[in-house]
């Protein structure tokens, strides 16, 4: 009991950790299936608990705690709206994964060196795609390092690629001057 209290330890103390501090890293999102080719894709994003900017998929995306910012360049369009608690999982999945947890069956894992851990989190609601959410935590400082979710017919996988917190947080909004403004809000 007392080994799963310490695993535990490591994905409440993650949350805690986002909750408190910026965290910024650049990173690829690798999405396979069976069907197609891999496909990958490269950004950066930071977090601070629910707040988040994100740079990635041809777009640019922010959340500042009430209003979420869209800017898609290819058409020159800032989209603003409230966005629900399911559109910000789906944006952020440390968010989703923080979501996840209350409905899931979570596991944790220490890798055989000690450094990190594997966090397994299965839904129990077996009418939801996702088969399994893995998040990999680097262990002397909290910092996630991979994000895998697997889906009946895709996995997506997120390798964090120089992760680390600082001190100074940005805007949360995004302002394109000239942008066509899609208010929704």
């Amino acid at each position: 009991m007392q080994l799963i209290f310490i695993f535990l330890t490591v994905l409440s103390s993650l949350f805690t950790t986002l909750e408190q501090h910026i965290l910024q890293s650049d990173f690829t999102v690798t999405i396979t299936s069976k069907d197609s080719q891999p496909m990958t894709h490269s950004g950066t994003f930071t977090i601070q608990g629910e707040k988040f900017l994100l740079h990635a998929f041809g777009m640019d995306a922010a959340y500042d705690g009430q209003t979420m910012y869209l800017y898609q360049e290819d058409t020159d369009e800032l989209t603003l709206s409230y966005p629900t608690h399911e559109e910000l999982q789906q944006t952020n999945p440390l968010y989703f994964a923080k979501a996840l947890v209350e409905s899931s069956k979570v596991t944790e894992k220490a890798a055989a060196d000690g450094k990190t851990v594997l966090i397994t989190l299965i839904p129990q609601d077996k009418t939801t795609d996702i088969e399994r959410f893995n998040l990999r935590v680097r262990v002397r400082d909290n910092m996630p390092i991979m994000i895998e979710i697997k889906e009946s017919q895709r996995t997506s996988t997120m390798r964090l690629g120089h992760p680390q917190y600082v001190q100074t947080a940005p805007q949360y909004i995004i302002e394109k001057e000239g942008a066509y403004i899609n208010d929704l809000r």
